[in-house]
């Protein structure tokens, strides 16, 4: 038995990047890893413009009523220079004209009649967005490895990039383990239970930006794990299995993998939800056997599958940035020779309370929770109050 730390150092040091982006247009570029630099080939905003509705002119006549000399629309050139004792009409967006150095909003100003306009303000701003104030030719306006979001979408419109390079998706093989497991259309009989792992991990799978391959459940069998882990391991980047990982009669997972050439890395870690986590390679491929529980195997697979599915595609941000906010109330735990990790639910954003949790099999406690913190190997309480780093969900 390892720990976490060192078990998430093993996943991640086998970790080889996909090395094949593709270009996909822009609008399919969601939540995508993005692959190249989006480098500025423009300047923003290209030319000086108004930034209020209003009259531009120069701040040195703003004593004296000021003559109208034209009207200038967004997406319209000015016609004429703004001279001593005259202004221009101008719209938020719109170029300034020639010898204006000021823009006088229409709330701080009075029309004197069809052609004047006085200054009613207590002090004049600037109010122009200068030339490549926001963004200069060749400024790099977003990097790398990011996981693209819908502001980046807006960048990437405004500086042509109508087909962003993003990282291949890595396809990632689910198999449910057990011959208690019946899949969800089905009522359960004596000793049955629907299959919540195979659907969790597909929707974890897609939350992580990857391909999900379902492959049904498998039987309890070492015939039958092995045949479809043979095939889930030659189509897909990442195995995930549940459930045969453990002590018991059934528990095939890890001598199948090993017959199948896979190097086990570790087979335990010492994290309660999860002990009997499993991880392995194949060339470059990662295989992870999960417990059957699935608190244990929701939870393993936000701490350790999805950081490497994020490293395979080249992302920088392997992990959710963690929330420091105070204990709602104490916690307590009798043994404390694994790490703990434990759901929590955000009490008006500002402290954490854990949720009512019976153990690994209380899937019921997820949909309560918004994150996960972890209590040290050693440390038997948390007192209310106390600060802690919540891994958000």
């Amino acid at each position: 038995m390892i720990r976490f730390e060192e078990a998430y150092a093993l996943v991640l040091s086998r970790v080889v990047t996909i090395q094949k982006p593709e270009r996909v247009l822009l609008l399919e570029s969601l939540h995508r890893v993005l692959a190249e630099d989006i480098v500025s080939d423009i300047n923003m905003p290209p030319f000086r413009k108004s930034a209020v509705d209003g009259f531009a002119c120069r701040m040195s006549d703003l004593r004296m009523p000021l003559k109208i000399v034209e009207t200038i629309a967004a997406g319209s050139l000015p016609t004429m220079q703004v001279e001593p004792g005259t202004c221009a009409k101008i719209m938020t967006g719109a170029p300034i004209p020639l010898g204006a150095d000021c823009v006088l909003p229409v709330e701080d100003t009075r029309l004197a009649d069809d052609l004047y306009v006085e200054f009613t303000g207590m002090e004049a701003k600037k109010n122009i967005c200068e030339l490549g104030e926001d963004i200069r030719i060749g400024d790099v306006s977003i990097n790398k490895g990011i996981i693209i979001g819908p502001q980046h979408i807006a960048i990437m419109a405004a500086l042509g990039y109508h087909q962003p390079l993003v990282a291949t998706q890595p396809r990632v093989g689910i198999l449910p383990t057990g011959d208690e497991l019946v899949e969800p259309n089905i009522k359960p009989l004596g000793g049955q239970i629907r299959n919540s792992n195979g659907y969790q991990l597909v929707a974890q799978t897609k939350a992580a930006g990857a391909l999900p391959s379902y492959y049904g459940i498998v039987s309890d069998s070492k015939d039958a794990t092995y045949e479809v882990l043979a095939k889930a391991i030659a189509e897909n980047e990442v195995v995930t299995l549940t459930g045969g990982v453990s002590m018991g009669d059934y528990d095939y997972v890890p001598e199948i993998m090993e017959k199948l050439g896979v190097t086990i890395h570790f087979s335990s870690v010492a994290v309660q939800p999860g002990k009997p986590t499993t991880f392995g390679t194949l060339d470059n491929k990662l295989v992870f056997g999960l417990p059957g529980n699935p608190v244990s195997a929701f939870i393993q697979f936000e701490l350790l599958v999805k950081p490497a599915i994020r490293k395979l595609m080249g992302c920088k941000q392997l992990n959710p940035t963690a929330i420091r906010l105070p204990l709602a109330e104490d916690y307590r735990r009798n043994r404390a020779e694994r790490m703990a990790l434990v759901p929590v639910k955000i009490i008006a954003g500002s402290a954490v309370l854990p949720v009512e949790f019976h153990g690994s099999a209380h899937i019921f406690a997820l949909g309560n929770a918004d994150g996960i913190i972890a209590v040290p190997i050693g440390t038997t309480k948390i007192d209310k109050g106390e600060i802690v780093d919540v891994r958000p969900l």
